[in-house]
């Protein structure tokens, strides 16, 4: 270990969440009396990290833990940490050698007893902790035993825990040892069980970072020594790159030249290999080819490369948005925090929690965080997926400004030909290959950043109203506010009066922070609105206008009757392959049959049932949860951004599916950002400003008679 490197960010990330799981386990199983079972959970997590990092980050992990538990509560959880982490380590160490149960036998047979010594040496040491740990024992006891002597017939076996307890005060020694070797065991034994699953789960997960510095991120012939950061000219030489020795290589042949000061947009389908080539760019090995720059690519130091991801929230680390644009800067770097989310569109949020900004509003923080580097390379991976159109085009503008204005190097990966339209020059992906740029992925620049009506296809026939019948959702004087009555507090929504009409196809729109979301979450039953009521109603209900709305079930009652998909696909994604994520989402009537039906019915070949959930592009994701939520046959269909990182192609096959399963008398509601070609499947639209519902939100697309706007 003398020689060995530095912990890893991915070993920091595992030693800061695991350790923190062993600390909530033994804290409540400290504090909480009738809670002491979760303590036998506590050595899981530390074993995971035993079996999938490097020794020294289990013993990091020991350390910190332990000094959080003594603060948190006293000698006793930090013994009882220290304890979990000697038998994680041991558990995690088995399981990564590849040992097995006869191993994890012998090891249980010398180390139980050796454990329950030290836990005697420890209270040999400790005199108050032992006084204490002897008390709480004896009394436990005695309060069994006076229990059993109000029963009578149990009289003997009362005075049999008497005794006990008296043979514990006097010979402690013995029932410590004894008790901490049946204790080690058994912890021993349930870490087993549990890892053994969690580690199957996990196996197509890699633990290594995937963004690691390594030596070909180096200039090829530089002289010994760190060259220093210097990320530009950055210059690939037929890179091919696979995720394991024996995967399919996801990059095949790249020859790439990206100078200072130049806007690059990358574009392809889904799974082309966009997000692999950010990577590269970034500073990952290639495992064919040469990757050649001055000095290292410096990926988030000041002055190197900047990487904004897709999913903007796993990327905030601050408590507060001012914090977060800061956070990781080194000594003396001077930053102008108000300017930097001016520029990026969050001009007075900087006191905000970033937990209350939305998708889009995270996303302009990642990018401000980005340019606090001042980095000499930008590298944003679909950071416009989740952004409002008017926020979308203040983006665009400012990323192709950045190499004028700041001399920064710009690589755009994006799916919207708009976009690319603005870049100096475009990378065309096709199944890991550059390939010629299409015509089709680069309409007007201004195309779908403009209102709904402009787009570069010819605009699909609006969609029919004929199948539109009464009233399925309603929606009276809903109000939510986020952490209300602290000093955080956030309304989200204000008097919301909605109904949605069965068979309809419902657009919601809105700028970033509007309350879409929480419309949608209260829709679905997740959330319960602070005033008024969301109810569902059953086909032979009512509502006779001015008569109240006491119709109807309310949608906390109902949950599951409404599928809804959300705004980050993977966040929905729990099971291992496609078809048990499939049959999971529609329920135990939900068959291999059932599977191949909905995986084609969404764009999918039916041979995708046996993939991982972990090896799908991100489009395929939200695909594969589309198919789930058709499966479970909802009344009611709520999707958050549904074209959010789908390719052009993809996103024309997800707007057929979804006006086809309309015109099949299936009730949608839309949340989105993207208009292109909604008309085929919204037959009215609702504007959100602020969390209220506009004067003129009512506005209908395709008015069916006998409708009221949309009102109650």
């Amino acid at each position: 270990m003398k020689n060995s490197p530095p912990l890893r960010p991915m070993e920091f990330a595992s030693v800061a969440i695991f350790g923190g799981l062993t600390v909530a386990a033994v804290v409540i199983a400290s504090v909480i009396p009738l809670a002491q079972a979760a303590g036998l959970l506590a050595p899981v997590p530390l074993a995971l990290v035993a079996a999938r990092t490097r020794p020294r980050a289990l013993i990091t992990a020991t350390v910190a833990t332990t000094a959080v538990a003594f603060a948190m509560a006293g000698t006793g959880a930090m013994a009882t940490v220290l304890g979990s982490a000697l038998i994680g380590g041991l558990v995690g160490d088995i399981k990564r050698r590849g040992r097995g149960i006869g191993v994890l036998g012998g090891a249980t047979l010398v180390a139980s007893p050796l454990l329950g010594g030290i836990s005697v040496l420890v209270l040999l040491v400790l005199v108050p902790l032992r006084e204490l740990t002897i008390e709480a024992m004896t009394n436990s006891i005695h309060g069994v035993a006076k229990w059993l002597h109000g029963w009578g017939p149990t009289g003997g076996v009362a005075d049999g825990l008497d005794a006990m307890s008296r043979s514990i005060a006097d010979d402690w020694w013995v029932w410590v040892w004894v008790s901490g070797t049946v204790g080690t065991a058994i912890s021993l034994l349930v870490a087993w069980w549990i890892l053994g699953s969690v580690i199957s789960r996990l196996r197509d997960v890699p633990s290594e970072d995937t963004l690691d510095a390594a030596p070909s991120t180096f200039a090829t012939g530089a002289p010994a020594g760190d060259p220093g950061i210097a990320p530009l000219p950055l210059v690939l030489e037929r890179v091919g790159f696979a995720y394991a020795p024996d995967a399919r290589p996801v990059l095949h042949e790249i020859d790439l030249r990206i100078d200072p000061g130049e806007f690059v947009a990358v574009v392809g389908a889904n799974g082309s290999g966009k997000s692999t080539l950010a990577k590269i760019l970034a500073g990952r090995d290639a495992t064919t080819g040469t990757v050649h720059r001055p000095g290292r690519a410096g990926l988030g130091a000041h002055g190197g490369t900047a990487l904004v991801l897709q999913r903007p929230e796993i990327q905030m680390l601050g408590s507060r948005v001012a914090d977060d644009v800061v956070w990781g800067l080194p000594p003396g770097v001077d930053v102008d925090v108000d300017a930097l989310l001016d520029e990026v569109g969050l001009a007075g949020l900087g006191d905000r929690e970033t937990t209350d900004l939305s998708g889009g509003q995270q996303q302009r923080l990642a990018i401000a965080g980005a340019l606090a580097r001042s980095p000499q390379l930008l590298i944003a991976d679909e950071v416009t997926s989740m952004v409002d159109p008017e926020g979308r085009g203040q983006l665009l503008a400012l990323l192709a400004g950045l190499p004028a204005r700041r001399g920064i190097a710009v690589v755009l990966v994006t799916h919207r030909g708009s976009e690319a339209a603005a870049a100096d020059r475009v990378i065309h992906l096709g199944g890991g290959r550059m390939v010629p740029h299409a015509p089709d992925w680069m309409p007007s620049p201004d195309a779908d950043l403009a209102a709904p009506a402009q787009t570069s296809r010819p605009s699909p026939p609006p969609a029919s109203t004929s199948r539109i019948g009464g009233p399925l959702l309603v929606l009276d004087q809903v109000g939510y506010a986020h952490l209300p009555g602290s000093p955080w507090e956030v309304v989200a929504l204000q008097a919301i009066s909605l109904t949605v009409y069965r068979g309809e196809g419902l657009l919601v729109v809105g700028g970033n922070g509007s309350g879409k979301t929480t419309l949608a979450w209260i829709m679905a039953g997740l959330l319960t609105p602070g005033t008024g009521t969301c109810r569902l109603l059953d086909v032979h209900e009512k509502i006779t206008p001015g008569a109240g709305f006491d119709a109807g079930t309310p949608m906390t009652d109902r949950v599951g009757a409404v599928g809804l998909g959300f705004q980050h696909a993977r966040l929905q994604l729990q099971k291992v392959t496609v078809a048990d994520e499939i049959m999971a989402a529609g329920g135990e009537k939900v068959g291999t049959a059932e599977v191949a039906r909905v995986l084609e019915l969404v764009g999918l070949p039916r041979q995708m049932a046996v993939t991982k959930v972990d090896a799908l592009s991100g489009g395929q994701m939200r695909r594969v949860v589309l198919a789930g939520l058709i499966a479970r046959h909802p009344d009611l269909l709520v999707l958050d951004e549904p074209l959010a990182g789908l390719d052009p192609p993809a996103r024309e096959e997800i707007v057929a599916l979804l006006a086809r399963l309309r015109a099949d008398g299936m009730t949608i509601v839309i949340i989105s950002h993207d208009f292109e070609a909604l008309e085929s499947v919204c037959t009215r639209r609702v504007r959100l400003v602020d969390g209220r519902l506009l004067p003129d939100s009512q506005h209908m697309i395709d008015q069916a008679p006998g409708w009221n706007g949309g009102t109650r």
